[in-house]
């Protein structure tokens, strides 16, 4: 762990809301601990989000008793808001939180934010799903984090495995950069900060917790979940319509590759453009074959081939053309759904055209015809995810083609 030279190394930000019960017992445990444990410099922010108990009266002592405990309160509920409020004010090099509760077991604080000291990392996370991770908690909190998760995943493709575990920290810097842009100031703050993070190339860094459940918890699991689902529908809406610049996050701050990738050649692009499609393909039967049972021969059909689009896409984007890194992802993979449902119509019409002309016509020749009209739909789908969706623009710059992870390609 690199010393602070000079300054403050860690501030660990605790946000209260009528925490009256546990809270001088939960400061003066973690204050012991990093007296005893943590080698660089630090310093405890009680942040109080609009408690009306006596959290106010303690925290003030507390503040008053213990060296290196501050207190900071807010008349807005939320822990979004305290935590906004008091990283925002603070002049350490790393920012930190925890629950109240404690939660996570403490011996896990100093890996936490180690790889943010030494500039490994610039976020870094507990998470109570990874495989080495030993958690207690009930089935219905077990299930719901985990679907949540999942839905994250799926969604917002995230790699990130745990958005909610209330034990993260954060570079300075990196925070000053994202907060400007996160908009929720309650239980979404977490996920929507580190999706923005990850979307603009910086690096989480994870670490296995032990975790004991607070059976007294207060939070609404259905209001909670439901202003999470609009929050996840807002993000990526900023994301598609660009509001979000991670592009230029990931220009200033993001970790590019160390060595700049080469676009591969035409021939190259034809040959692993042939190949996604081989796999989609099989991809796309498999799918039919699991959804066809539950959902009916159509609806099947469709969710088969709009999943299977988006596969394609993520697919040709990384390994036919070369692209790493944010820059233009929701827009890209909207444009490959446009390029997919093109296709579709070409492929889907033959057949209308071909029965307007020859309604008698036989199984041969409608064979002939949508392996024709494949084969014309194959051809535009690669012209126009090659000029169009994933086209690198010459006149741009250089800068623009570094920050892509992107080589401009050769002549063909």
């Amino acid at each position: 762990m690199k010393p602070c030279h000079g300054g403050l190394a860690l501030e660990i930000v605790v946000p209260v809301f009528n925490e009256e019960t546990v809270l001088e017992k939960s400061i003066t445990t973690l204050a012991n601990y990093l007296t005893l444990e943590m080698p660089s410099s630090w310093q405890i922010t009680i942040a109080d989000n609009a408690s009306t108990d006596n959290t106010p009266s303690i925290a003030t002592r507390l503040a008053e008793e213990l060296p290196n405990v501050t207190y900071r309160r807010l008349n807005a509920k939320g822990r979004g808001h305290a935590l906004r409020d008091a990283w925002s004010a603070s002049n350490a090099e790393v920012l930190a939180y925890l629950d109240v509760d404690l939660s996570t077991d403490l011996a896990a604080l100093p890996p936490l934010v180690a790889p943010l000291l030494s500039g490994h990392s610039d976020i870094s996370i507990g998470t109570r799903l990874g495989q080495n991770s030993r958690v207690s908690r009930g089935p219905k909190r077990e299930f719901i984090s985990r679907s949540y998760n999942f839905l994250l995943k799926r969604t917002m493709q995230v790699r990130f495995s745990d958005a909610q575990c209330g034990f993260k920290a954060i570079r300075a810097d990196v925070a000053r950069r994202l907060l400007p842009h996160v908009e929720d100031n309650g239980w979404f703050f977490d996920t929507e900060l580190l999706i923005i993070a990850e979307r603009s190339g910086l690096r989480i860094h994870e670490i296995p917790v032990d975790w004991v459940d607070d059976p007294d918890s207060r939070v609404d699991i259905r209001q909670t979940a439901i202003d999470d689902v609009r929050g996840l529908v807002r993000v990526a809406g900023s994301l598609v319509r660009g509001s979000i610049p991670v592009q230029a996050i990931y220009a200033e701050l993001g970790r590019r590759p160390i060595v700049p990738q080469s676009r591969p050649s035409f021939f190259g692009q034809v040959v692993r453009f042939g190949m996604v499609g081989a796999i989609s393909t099989m991809a796309f039967a498999l799918l039919f074959m699991l959804l066809q049972g539950p959902f009916g021969a159509q609806e099947a059909n469709f969710l088969a081939l709009l999943l299977t689009a988006v596969g394609n896409t993520a697919a040709n984007r990384r390994f036919t053309f070369g692209i790493n890194g944010p820059e233009k992802l929701f827009t890209q993979q909207f444009q490959g759904l446009v390029v997919f449902a093109l296709a579709w119509s070409i492929t889907s019409s033959s057949l209308m055209a071909l029965h307007v002309i020859s309604p008698d016509a036989s199984a041969t020749m409608e064979l002939v015809t949508l392996t024709g009209a494949n084969v014309l739909a194959t051809l535009m789908r690669f012209v126009l995810l090659r000029i169009w969706v994933f086209r690198v623009r010459s006149s741009e710059g250089t800068s623009k083609v570094a920050a892509a992870g992107v080589q401009p390609a050769p002549v063909a």
